[in-house]
């Protein structure tokens, strides 16, 4: 096991690579100086021998490889650089709001993990119904609505008609159940459709006809043994779905003006803060690296037939 783990950390390190190269080449190709939005309205006052000082200090003037080193070299020490726009180091800025987005994709994984598997299971046992056929169209409704249409509605409806909830910010559970459920519901709804499937294919298997011939309960057939055979494909998903969770929650947090990266990339983007956009990125895809190589760990737990060496 240590060994498979040691592999695929090794194995990360070209992905994280690339998707920093990528962030990097992007930006420097966006127009616009980024000493313009650092001086701000007092960018016409300096003189070109004073912005050439500024751009010298952040590092502007050097060719895009040795930028590019110079970044990897600091990263590699923990130092990410400082925010163009609040000069304060990007790991503060990172730091700063990371929890409040994990706090939104976990309570959003959440809700989609109970939701999906209540859906899924119970269109499962009701297949060929009525209720199979109104889950059905609930799934289908959460795939087919953006989150960032359904935040708008729920805000329209709970907090601007109704009164019942706040509209932004961060502070209590009533400011995270519209954000999750914005980010949670068409998540759901994919989990909602898997499950679906991979229980209808288990449930027809020979072992769960001899469970019940041995007397069982339906609730211990379906739980123990249909439901944990059906997990693979479903815990699959979920890895997928958590890293699309926080990258998905760039959106969410701007509808509801709720900090986290998600906002701070959007801003920093805006302001061409390069530095905090690449350590944000950087980040994210740390973030996805890891849940993944958490699934496929979780493979092991569940199946005891699969065994990494």
């Amino acid at each position: 096991m240590t060994g498979y783990i040691t592999a695929r950390l090794v194995a990360a390190v070209p992905v994280l690579l690339g998707a920093s190269l990528l962030v990097f080449l992007m930006l420097a190709l966006i127009p616009g100086d980024p000493v313009d939005v650092m001086l701000g309205a007092s960018g016409g006052t300096i003189t070109a021998e004073q912005r050439e000082a500024i751009r010298g200090q952040l590092g502007l003037n050097d060719p895009l490889p040795v930028r590019y080193f110079n970044f990897l070299v600091n990263a590699v020490q923990g130092d990410l650089g400082r925010s163009i726009s609040t000069r304060r180091p990007v790991v503060v800025e990172i730091t700063s709001n990371i929890p409040s987005t994990l706090q939104l994709a976990a309570a959003s994984m959440t809700l989609s993990v109970v939701l999906g598997f209540v859906l899924g299971t119970t269109a499962a046992l009701k297949h060929n119904t009525v209720w199979d056929t109104i889950i059905m169209a609930i799934a289908l409704g959460g795939v087919a609505i953006p989150s960032f249409w359904l935040g708008m509605i729920l805000l329209m409806i709970f907090s601007l008609s109704l009164g019942w909830l706040p509209p932004a910010g961060t502070g209590g559970v009533d400011r995270l159940i519209m954000p999750a459920i914005a980010l949670g519901y068409g998540a759901s709804a994919i989990v909602a459709r898997l499950v679906r499937s991979s229980m209808l294919e288990v449930m027809h298997q020979d072992f769960l006809r001899t469970a019940r011939a041995k007397g069982l309960a339906e609730y211990a057939v379906v739980v123990r043994h249909a439901m944990k055979n059906a997990l693979i494909p479903v815990i699959t998903l979920l890895g997928v779905q958590a890293g699309f969770l926080i990258a998905n929650a760039v959106v969410v947090e701007t509808v509801f003006s709720r900090p986290g990266l998600g906002r701070l990339l959007v801003q920093a983007l805006l302001n061409r803060d390069f530095p905090v956009v690449q350590g944000v990125i950087l980040v994210i895809a740390t973030l996805y690296v890891v849940l993944n190589l958490v699934v496929d760990l979780a493979y092991a737990w569940i199946d005891p037939r699969i065994r990494y060496r």
